[in-house]
């Protein structure tokens, strides 16, 4: 079966653009799921890999503009986030691929990815985003 993950608001960072990107990204690994529970998968390939190709564009588009508003917000973790959009890039290029995975088992990885870049940055941005965290020229490490 493949995953679904329901939104919640604990997920909000309180930046409407970021939340509705978060909430976008995980709409698309539904979408994917959709194409399983449709009973129809073997006819459904060419519009899996349409919609994988979809996410991984809009998992990008999201990485820039998080990564330029944080910036901007003067996030002292952006270079931990960056590291983890590298890690997604290699993932995206390398690993995640018809060809190694079942398509499946890249539906099920997708979803707990996305999942896990929500829940693991939404505290910190949350408080950068809310003007609570000190700045990176300000902030002792």
């Amino acid at each position: 079966m493949p995953n679904r993950v329901p939104w919640s608001p604990s997920y909000n960072v309180g930046h409407p653009l970021v939340d509705s990107q978060h909430q976008a990204l995980l709409a698309h690994c539904h979408a994917l799921a959709d194409l399983f529970e449709a009973g129809a998968y073997a006819s459904e390939e060419a519009r899996f890999d349409e919609r994988f190709q979809r996410l991984m564009e809009l998992a990008r588009e999201h990485f820039a503009s998080e990564s330029s508003l944080l910036e901007r917000h003067a996030y002292r973790a952006l270079d931990e986030l960056q590291d983890e959009y590298d890690e997604f890039e290699f993932l995206a290029d390398k690993i995640l691929t018809a060809d190694k995975f079942d398509r499946l088992e890249i539906q099920r990885f997708m979803t707990w990815w996305v999942l896990g870049h929500i829940k693991g940055t939404v505290e910190k941005q949350r408080a950068c985003f809310a003007g609570d965290a000190p700045s990176a020229s300000t902030a002792a490490d």
